[in-house]
């Protein structure tokens, strides 16, 4: 984890300098931030690509369209288990904890716009809110699971079976 990592540590195992650690992370804290975006890109990217490729063979329904994004960002989970472990485990530097309650503010936001639809052109009402942030972090605590599955199978048949949960939480 995050507290237990020394610099030396993180020296030994990465490959890198010491100099180098600071000079383009600014030190352990630096790099946490800069590992956490790439994988918070990453999963992102994921999801729209996933949903942008579900409108693009015809699917219009929203909830079909947000379960592509969650498969997708789940098998990211997966797929990079190593830092989702270190990262949804919640631990990190000083202020870490307000970044991610950011971040997940905007995924929440982007979910309520993708589960409504067709805009209306009218705010989303608080069961709409309320359905995304129960919906968002169900995946969220999914990929910690993710991130600790025994192998790929189980990684996959836990997926799944979220993803139905969600349908019917969904709907």
């Amino acid at each position: 984890g995050y507290a237990d990592a020394g610099i030396a540590e993180i020296v030994e195992r990465s490959g890198i300098s010491v100099g180098s650690l600071y000079h383009h992370y600014g030190g352990k804290a630096g790099l946490y931030v800069a590992l956490w975006e790439d994988l918070s890109a990453e999963q992102e990217a994921s999801a729209a690509q996933a949903v942008s490729a579900a409108r693009k063979s015809g699917e219009i329904d929203p909830i079909a369209l947000f379960i592509a994004g969650a498969r997708a960002y789940l098998r990211v989970c997966w797929e990079r288990r190593d830092a989702a472990r270190l990262f949804l485990g919640g631990e990190g530097p000083s202020g870490s904890s307000l970044m991610r309650r950011s971040r997940a503010q905007r995924w929440i936001a982007q979910n309520t716009k993708l589960l409504r639809g067709p805009s209306s052109g009218e705010p989303a009402g608080r069961p709409e809110q309320v359905l995304s942030l129960v919906l968002t972090t169900v995946i969220g605590e999914t990929g910690r699971e993710i991130a600790t599955a025994e192998s790929e199978a189980e990684a996959t048949e836990i997926i799944e079976e979220v993803c139905r949960i969600l349908i019917r939480l969904a709907r």
